[in-house]
């Protein structure tokens, strides 16, 4: 039996297993041409929003634009794109990474409104509950596919869902990785974002401020849990793994209202990232982040 969409941060653990994997090489083919506006700006990104009360991010290249998560309204989710001086109408699919309601309350809407499929794994399009006329692609872990000229990977994360993904998206040789809700990096989860030109990465709470926080102990242990959230200092372990002169700017995603403020994720991440020349930047919920490219 399917659950029903739950609201992330706001129920408690349904834990998954641990899992082992192995890792085959994987490199991007996209056949096509590169138009003269993205000839040096191939792959623009922004954060339309971060945290548990909406999710969605917007990726635009020459052939079309992605939506990965559609967590707000679709009256938000156009303004936003707007706002950061995108054209919605170039939308041509929204990616879902798993089936908590902030990361997909909006998706039946916004996939009427854009009049765009939606790509899932079978778990999480069966729980999104999708009405007849939305079209669905299911996707699985590990199975690249194309969508609006991109090549895109999905790959496994541990999270307390039923089939979450993370995405890499690539156009050529430039790669961008997005990893918004996870407990633990796996090895998995390593060897997929490394080389990325962008990361979208999970930042969600200071340790110190959740364990002295309001939150119910059960929520605190299901947040820093091997399923949970990355703590900025996992975050950070993270980027200091991925530091090196191709990585061109880091968005921190997910941070907590509660357990966390921008200047200490920021900060912690900035020392990961000593020497490296990468534009880092914290997601909230309240804004869009600037649209961004990433140069071939």
């Amino acid at each position: 039996m399917m659950n029903s969409p739950i609201q992330d941060g706001e129920a408690a653990v349904s834990g998954i297993a641990e899992f082992s994997v192995q890792i085959p090489d994987f490199k991007f083919q996209i056949p096509g041409t590169i138009n003269q506006k993205l000839e040096t700006m191939s792959i623009g990104i922004s954060v339309l929003a971060s945290g548990s009360k909406g999710n969605s991010i917007y990726l635009e290249g020459p052939d079309g634009a992605l939506l990965i998560d559609a967590g707000l309204s679709a009256r938000e989710t156009v303004k936003r794109i707007e706002l950061v001086g995108a054209d919605p109408r170039r939308v041509r699919g929204i990616l879902v990474t798993h089936e908590h309601s902030d990361h997909l309350r909006g998706v039946k809407v916004v996939a009427r409104r854009l009049k765009v499929p939606v790509y899932g794994t079978p778990e999480t399009v069966s729980a999104a509950r999708l009405p007849g006329d939305v079209r669905i692609h299911e996707i699985k872990a590990g199975t690249p596919f194309a969508a609006a000229g991109f090549e895109i990977m999905p790959f496994s994360i541990p999270h307390d869902a039923l089939d979450p993904v993370g995405f890499i998206a690539g156009l050529g040789s430039v790669r961008v990785g997005v990893a918004t809700d996870l407990g633990h990096a796996t090895t998995l989860v390593r060897e997929r974002l490394k080389d990325c030109g962008a990361l979208v990465l999970e930042s969600n709470h200071d340790e110190k401020m959740l364990m002295e926080g309001p939150y119910p102990w059960f929520l605190k242990q299901r947040v820093k849990g091997r399923s949970g959230h990355l703590s900025n200092v996992a975050s950070a372990e993270m980027l200091a793994r991925f530091s090196n002169p191709d990585l061109q700017f880091v968005i921190l995603a997910h941070l907590s209202e509660i357990n966390n403020v921008p200047d200490l994720a920021l900060g912690t991440a900035r020392e990961a990232l000593a020497g490296y020349g990468s534009g880092l930047e914290a997601a909230s919920a309240a804004a869009p982040t600037k649209l961004v490219y990433l140069d071939r």
